[in-house]
């Protein structure tokens, strides 16, 4: 099923989405979508178990209504897109190539969406790798792996790095080029493409020649000070954290662990990273500090906080200008690094 966080909303007017943070509204991009994934009633996902939280509308469902009634139909154009299975840490993982038209062999990106390390799905986040494919004609693969409470920490880690070591054995056999992958992800997705960077350093495998981490977890500090200004935003507030926190841990000392907390990692000899954020955001703070703590390690970091959106714009660009700037953004930073 097609889950994610952005639809897990707690039921409310129109007039207390707009009013969701101290720091900005939400622009009127924002709006229509908040908008559209109000009206289908998705409930409180702290309220809800893990697999009652992935029954919920998507985001995605709510983009396509906007689209629907602006009679936007809009896609990018790819040669082919293709499910395979890689290794995961425990077995074959499902995963998605998105190949865009161009002559191989072509830059590889390897993708992992968010949603918490709890919920969602390559389905919901389609948009990002579909898009960026196309824009950086380098080919995607979007990456699924183990999710809690089933699953616990790190097994989501531990399935991402088995999942990048594939690609760099694999990227021939369908059409990309084993000297030029990078690695991307959103939310939780961000916190595993980072991890994989530090792994394969820290394990002599290729390293990445890129990290694209939009709003990436990246802390355990709750009461940052982008944590006070929208506890209670949406689509993201700090319940939702929490309990997305709780789900995938074993312990409460898992969260001081450098691969969930990684301000604290150590960040030397990573190559270049593009931070992406949201205004609207509960991990806006901690995507600055990762940014900060990035560059006094030595790494390139290019860091750009995005206004009048929240957290998962950044997959909506057939209809949020703000995540058409994002995506334009990235998709120049990792053809560079192709380079």
């Amino acid at each position: 099923m097609k889950k994610s966080i952005l639809s897990l909303l707690i039921p409310l007017s129109l007039i207390s989405v707009i009013a969701i943070a101290k720091t900005g509204q939400p622009d009127k991009d924002m709006k229509k979508v908040l908008s559209e994934l109000m009206a289908k009633n998705g409930k409180p996902i702290e309220t809800l178990s893990a697999v009652e939280a992935r029954t919920q509308p998507t985001p995605a469902d709510a983009v396509k209504e906007v689209m629907r009634k602006e009679h936007n139909t809009k896609q990018p154009e790819l040669a082919e897109v293709k499910e395979i299975q890689v290794d995961g840490a425990s077995g074959k993982i499902p995963a998605r190539l998105y190949i865009p038209k161009a002559k191989g062999p072509l830059p590889v990106v390897v993708y992992y969406h968010g949603g918490g390390f709890v919920i969602a799905t390559n389905d919901v986040y389609d948009a990002t790798p579909r898009s960026l494919a196309e824009q950086t004609k380098a080919i995607f693969v979007s990456v699924e792996y183990r999710k809690g409470p089933e699953f616990k920490f790190p097994a989501a880690h531990d399935d991402a790095f088995a999942a990048y070591k594939w690609v760099v054995s694999n990227a021939a056999s369908f059409g990309g080029d084993a000297k030029k992958i990078a690695v991307a992800g959103e939310s939780a997705g961000g916190n595993l493409a980072l991890n994989v960077a530090i792994k394969a350093r820290d394990e002599g495998v290729q390293t990445p020649t890129h990290q694209l981490l939009i709003y990436p977890v990246a802390s355990n500090d709750m009461n940052s000070e982008s944590y006070k200004e929208n506890a209670a935003a949406k689509p993201l507030n700090k319940p939702m954290m929490e309990w997305f926190i709780k789900n995938y841990t074993r312990t409460p000392e898992d969260v001081n662990d450098s691969r969930l907390n990684l301000v604290a990692a150590n960040l030397k000899g990573l190559p270049p990273a593009t931070i992406i954020a949201a205004e609207i955001d509960p991990l806006r703070t901690e995507g600055k500090n990762l940014a900060d703590k990035l560059k006094s390690a030595g790494v390139e970091v290019e860091y750009k906080n995005y206004k009048g959106v929240s957290h998962e714009f950044f997959g909506m660009a057939s209809v949020v200008k703000e995540a058409r700037d994002a995506q334009k953004f990235a998709a120049k930073e990792l053809k560079h690094s192709f380079n």
